[in-house]
C-alpha cells in the first residue's frame, strides 16, 4: 500500500479502516506534511488482501497496520521491515520506506501520467515537488509531433 498509494511511513502506519471502503473501493488519504487529502481507487488483489485481512484482524482494531499487541505499527517497524526486504531482494544499498514514495512518482511519470495528475495522487501542494519525477521521465517528449 506504501508503494501503490505513495504513503510515507507515518502516514501507512496511520492509515484506519474507516478510511477504506472495501464496497466501493476505494481509500480516502489523509497526507501529512500539509499534503493534500485524496481519493484512491483500490483495486483486485488489494481489495482482496484488505478484506481478508479485516477478517484475520477482526472488527476491533481501528488500524490497518498493527503491531503483535494491537497497537498501530510504530516508524520504526516500518522503517525495519522495508530494510529486512531490500536486503532479502539483494539490493545492493540501504532500502528506507520513503524511497516506495519515490518509486510511485517515478512510475507514474515514466507511464506517461500528467504531472499535474501525479502531484493530486501524491498530495504535493507545491507543483516543484511532483516536477523532480517528470524530469527524468525517457519519454517526456514523445509523440510531440505528429508526421
Amino acid at each position: 500500500m506504501a508503494y501503490r498509494h505513495g504513503l510515507r511511513a507515518s502516514e501507512l502506519i496511520a492509515l484506519r479502516w474507516d478510511q477504506v471502503d472495501l464496497k466501493a473501493g476505494t481509500l480516502h488519504v489523509a497526507r501529512l506534511k500539509h499534503g493534500s487529502p485524496s481519493t484512491h481507487p483500490l483495486r483486485g488483489p488489494e481489495l482482496r488482501a484488505l478484506r481478508a485481512w479485516r477478517r484475520e484482524q477482526g472488527d476491533a482494531m481501528p488500524y490497518i497496520f498493527t503491531s503483535l499487541r494491537g497497537a498501530p505499527m510504530t516508524r520504526r517497524t516500518v522503517h525495519h521491515v522495508v530494510a529486512e526486504a531490500g536486503k532479502a531482494a539483494s539490493i545492493e544499498f540501504p532500502v528506507h520506506p520513503h524511497m516506495l514514495r519515490h518509486a510511485t512518482g517515478f512510475y507514474l511519470a515514466n507511464a506517461g501520467r500528467d504531472t499535474r495528475a501525479i502531484q493530486l495522487y501524491l498530495g504535493h501542494r507545491n507543483i516543484q515537488h511532483t516536477v523532480r519525477y517528470t524530469e527524468l521521465a525517457p519519454g517526456r517528449f514523445k509523440d510531440f509531433w505528429q508526421d
